[in-house]
This record gives C-alpha cells, structure tokens and sequence, in this order.
C-alpha cells in the first residue's frame, strides 16, 4: 500500500436526525481527511458523533450534506447498491460484542465472508489459515465461539475482518468487553496490523488506547476538537516509508502512565 496517499476527505459533511420533533446534529459541517497507513483513534464523549461518524465511513448512514470521497469515489452521490459494493471491496469492520455466529466454528466465521466475494475453495483455505496463524488463534480453528475467552473471540472477529484484504478497518470500541489483559493483547494486534500497512480507524473510550496508533482525533458535539499525531510516531513514517523499529507498546504496568501522557497531549 502506497502510505500517505489520500484514502477519505470530508468536505464539510453533516448529518442529523430528528427524533420526538427534536432534532440533534450528530456531525456538524465536519472536514477531515484520512491517509493510507494511518491508525487513527477517535475519542469524545457519548453523543459526541464517533458511531455517526464510523458508520458513515463504513456507508452504512448517509450525510445530509457535503462531500464523502473515498478512494476516488464521490460516496454522497452513490446509490444503496453501489455503496454495498464499494463497502464490501474495501473496509472490514470489528465490532465490541465481536458478532460472531454461534453455530460456525472459529475457521467457519472466518471463511465467511469470502464465500460473499465468490472466493475459490482453495484460496478460502489458503487465506483463513494466513489470519489464523497471523492473529495467533490457529489452535482454536474447530471450536465454537462459546468455547473461547473474549480476547480469542475478538481475534477471530479481527482475522474475519482482515481475510478479504479489506483496504480500511474500522473498529468499534474493539476492547469494550474485554479485560486490561486481553484488551492490551487486542491492541498490541491492531497496532502490528497498521506497521503491516493496513488503514484503521477506532473508536474508544480508553484515551491510553490511543497510543498503539498514529493520530488521535478527539470529537465534541458533532465537531472535530482537537487532531494530532501520537508523539512516538511522529516522524515515523515518512516518504512512504515505515520506520523499521516497533513503537512502544504498553505493558498493563504501564496503563497509568499511558493514559496520563494521552491526558496531557490531548488538551
């Protein structure tokens, strides 16, 4: 993936919803743009905009106005099928309460989606085990869901997200259910995702989260009120290049002081 090409830009997108003749902006004129490469963690309040904002980067809600282009391709001026299409090539998504299906083993949840890309029997194969043995999650292959622990269901959906190749992740509060130990370890798997070079946009509550990615965007009342780089990444990635050495990454000793540095670059 070429890193540092434009992959989204908003221009001055808005979307609202009216509910008991009260109407409420979930996104207020907003302009952004995201590049290839990037790992960005949204941040604000409840009823900032950071669901309005993920689901609209995933076309699955609509803007009342502005422009969405994503990947070359004016989103706003699409139809239903044609976003279907263009969602189902390009972004994989990972949800909080994982979404897997019960009756499927962990390889049958994973193969999924490549059955809707019209993927041959081999190469289905051939992919779900590359995301096993890439999540670390090969050694549960034949079980059902119920019988994995929560971090190992939200690798799985991870790996499901991942097999098509998607060109965007978009994570929505992937550690929410998870315990401090099990939710480092899911971040610890999304931040060597992005060094690999895939795009990912976050939504989260845990502000020391933030540090696994390279920018944070933090939203207020439908509007962008702070954006910056995470400051070990800064400079990182240059010319299309991605610095060789890992970042750090937090041990769940150092939790506290992780969320006391995002605190502080934050204001």
């Amino acid at each position: 993936m070429n890193q540092g090409k434009v992959m989204i830009k908003f221009n001055r997108i808005s979307r609202s919803f009216i509910g008991d003749e009260v109407e409420t902006v979930a996104i207020d004129e907003m302009n952004l743009t995201i590049k290839q490469g990037e790992f960005i963690s949204i941040l604000g309040p409840s009823g900032c905009g950071k669901s309005t904002l993920l689901n609209v980067l995933g076309m699955l809600d609509n803007i009342d106005t502005g422009e969405f282009i994503f990947l070359g391709n004016a989103v706003n001026e699409l139809n239903e099928k044609q976003c279907a299409t263009l969602r189902k090539k390009h972004i994989g998504f990972i949800f909080q309460n994982f979404n897997l299906i019960d009756e499927l083993s962990v390889e049958q949840n994973i193969e999924l989606p490549l059955y809707y890309h019209n993927v041959a029997k081999a190469e289905r194969k051939n992919r779900v085990d590359t995301v096993l043995e890439k999540v670390g999650i090969s050694h549960r292959r034949k079980h059902l869901p119920a019988k994995l622990s929560g971090g190992q269901q939200q690798r799985v959906a991870i790996a499901r997200a991942i097999v098509t190749n998607p060109d965007l992740i978009l994570a929505d509060e992937p550690t929410g259910n998870l315990d401090s130990k099990n939710s480092i370890q899911v971040m610890e798997l999304l931040q060597q995702l992005n060094l690999a070079g895939a795009t990912i946009v976050m939504v989260t509550h845990a502000p020391e989260h933030s540090c696994y990615g390279t920018r944070v965007i933090e939203l207020l009342d439908g509007k962008v009120k702070d954006d910056h780089q995470v400051p070990e990444y800064v400079g990182d990635k240059v010319n299309g290049n991605v610095k060789e050495h890992s970042p750090t990454v937090l041990t769940s000793k150092e939790t506290e002081k992780a969320q006391t540095l995002t605190e502080v670059t934050c204001d």
